[in-house]
Formats: structure tokens, sequence, C-alpha cells
């Protein structure tokens, strides 16, 4: 009943709640982005969703569009600002999402959304991860974030997938917020990307 009704149900009230709390908060950031990133404080892009079925995601815009001589875009490092670093820190720039929570095409809680360009990479048993929504936050992210492997990343998003529960979602939601405030797991160095992933089962 949770996982075919309910959490829907829940979603789009923690959804209301979570905008109507954070929104003062919001409100403060997107001005502040509009000055260090030349009016453009969101980021969007397409990412996969349940079943692999292709959704924009919002975010607030961390990093500037800063390019080499060859028309690439600047390692992550290079391009991320001082205020999209303290947004990251705090993971402010996810904020938005709750919109796409309200739409639809997120949970709260489920598998976080990867890029478009790994769907043609996953194994059979990776591709489960899209037998959910994706979520703002997962089991992945309270249990090491980007500081795990992309193989502990896939196995745990499956036991999500396998075990999902109200009660789960919940206890997501409390080791988020710990992990938040004491700003655990959020990179295994200085808040670098993780990896790109390039396929296989043991990255």
């Amino acid at each position: 009943m949770y996982r075919l009704f309910l959490k829907r149900c829940f979603d789009f009230f923690a959804a209301l709640v979570g905008l109507f709390l954070l929104s003062p908060i919001l409100i403060i950031v997107i001005v502040i982005l509009i000055f260090a990133n030349n009016g453009n404080p969101f980021f969007f892009q397409s990412r996969p969703g349940k079943k692999g079925a292709l959704f924009s995601i919002i975010k607030l815009k961390t990093m500037n569009d800063k390019k080499d001589e060859h028309g690439e875009l600047l390692p992550y490092e290079d391009r991320i600002t001082k205020t999209g670093a303290f947004v990251r820190k705090y993971s402010l720039d996810e904020i938005p999402q709750l919109f796409n929570v309200l739409k639809g095409n997120m949970s709260i809680i489920g598998p976080r959304p990867l890029l478009e360009q790994y769907l043609p990479l996953y194994k059979d048993w990776q591709k489960r991860r899209h037998d959910v929504k994706p979520g703002i936050t997962g089991w992945a992210q309270v249990n090491g974030r980007n500081t795990i492997s992309w193989k502990q990343k896939f196995e745990y998003d499956v036991w999500y997938v396998d075990n999902l529960s109200f009660f789960l979602d919940i206890k997501i939601i409390v080791k988020t917020i710990k992990k938040v405030v004491l700003k655990e797991g959020v990179n295994s160095n200085d808040n670098l990307n993780m990896p790109v992933f390039t396929g296989g089962d043991n990255e």
C-alpha cells in the first residue's frame, strides 16, 4: 500500500512542508546566486527517472560555465564558485528538487538520479534502481554518498528498491538531516565529484 499509493501522498505533503519551511533560505540563496552567476541561479539537466524516463532536474547553480581553449568545460574544481562551494557544503543546491517531487518526477527518498549518459552502461541488476522514482536523498547517500564505490552505490540502491517501506524512508530522512548538519560523507576528497561511471559490476 505504501509503495503503490501512500508514498506519493507522503512525498507531496513533505515537499509542500519543506518548501514552506525552507523558502526563506531558498529565496536568500537564489538572490545571492543571481549576483554570483550573472543572473542565472538555477541549473537544469536531463536525468533518468522511474523506468528510465527522462525529466529535467532542478538544482541551484553552483558552478560557472568556463571552458578551455578547445571549448570543453573546465574541471569541477576550476568551475565551482565560492558561493557554490558553501551551497553544496550544506546541500542547499538540492532544495529546488522539491518542485520535482511536487510534479511527480521524483520522490523525497529514492536512488539519486544519475546522468543520462550512464543508461546504456548499466547491467541488468543495476537497472533495477529505476524500478522506483529517484529521490532527493537515499539509502546510498546516508551510507557514504560520494565516499563509496559505484558498486556499493548500486548495491545500496537496489537494496532500497527491495526493502522500500515507510519506516525505512523515515530512517533515511533522519540520517540525512544528521549528515547534512554534521557534513558527513559529502565527498571523499574536498567535495570533488564522483569519478565517471564507465560500466561494469566492480567499479
